[in-house]
């Protein structure tokens, strides 16, 4: 018996049917007052950029956003295919976007959906400025009323435009430009997605610094917003290194990496050489 409501994260929620839930309606009923927001912050031309996850929905939300951007007049870059968070934040400043939309709900259980939105920069938006975005989507009381451009027609036209693989590349040169060695190494590493968005990405970019002796968990390889083996995809947790940790024993992994759903979060795990026992880092470790 409420509305799900806009936070200075943006949406969050179980999908399913009501205005307490995830769904087209309050896709569509965020997107017109982030369209709101921006026309209110600049004159000229305004573009968005929009990725997805592997979530259930995540890639038709993301048309449902698009074509609400467009309908808005607001020019639309998207990724066709699911893409990490921290991509869709180099993808907004690298093509000089106003802004950005990512479709996940991070590490949440399987029935979750969330709608991320960011700055320029590809920043998720600070409290000075999301709340003004949340006056906007509260402002909208009529959903009936919110324009939503049909997305094929819209690509025709050219009003949304498909994203290609020269982003990825021009944001993995990046990611290599962070390491600190060249040679190649002999480290073994067992490496899972959790069913999400990472796996292409972070094996194709662990190959080229170098890093032959990589193992992939085969049952959570493939994205899949049901998330079979995991109830929880989130790698702070250590029920999501269960098979990553075995398939480790196996192989003499010196160390287990997990990312979660979206590829913004990285759990880690490294072989202790004393007692041969692997040992999760934190954070707050020095």
């Amino acid at each position: 018996y409420k509305e799900l409501e806009f936070g200075t994260g943006g949406l969050r929620g179980i999908m399913g049917a009501g205005p307490n839930r995830m769904n087209r309606y309050t896709i569509a009923k965020a997107t017109k007052g982030y369209a709101d927001y921006l026309k209110s912050q600049y004159n000229d031309e305004i573009s968005v950029a929009i990725a997805y996850d592997s979530r259930n929905n995540s890639q038709y939300f993301s048309k449902v956003a698009a074509g609400v951007l467009s309908a808005n007049d607001i020019k639309v870059y998207i990724y066709d295919t699911l893409m990490p968070t921290p991509v869709l934040s180099f993808t907004a400043k690298y093509l000089g976007c106003n802004g950005g939309i990512v479709l996940t709900a991070s590490h949440n259980p399987k029935e979750y959906n969330g709608y991320k939105i960011y700055d320029e920069k590809g920043c998720q938006l600070v409290p000075q400025f999301a709340s003004q975005v949340i006056e906007f989507v509260n402002a909208v009381t009529d959903l009936k009323s919110v324009m939503v451009d049909d997305f094929q027609t819209a690509v025709n036209d050219g009003k949304i435009v498909v994203i290609g693989e020269e982003v990825l590349d021009e944001f993995l040169k990046e990611v290599k430009r962070q390491s600190i060695y060249e040679e190649k190494s002999d480290l073994k590493i067992v490496y899972t997605p959790l069913h999400g968005t990472g796996n292409l990405p972070v094996r194709r970019v662990l190959a080229e610094l170098g890093f032959e002796n990589v193992y992939i968990v085969k049952e959570q390889e493939l994205p899949d917003g049901n998330f079979p083996t995991v109830s929880y995809p989130n790698p702070e947790a250590a029920e999501a290194f269960a098979l990553g940790l075995k398939l480790a024993r196996e192989v003499d992994a010196d160390l287990v990496l997990a990312n979660d759903p979206d590829a913004d979060r990285l759990g880690v795990y490294v072989k202790d050489t004393k007692s041969g026992e692997y040992i999760s880092l934190t954070g707050n470790m020095s």
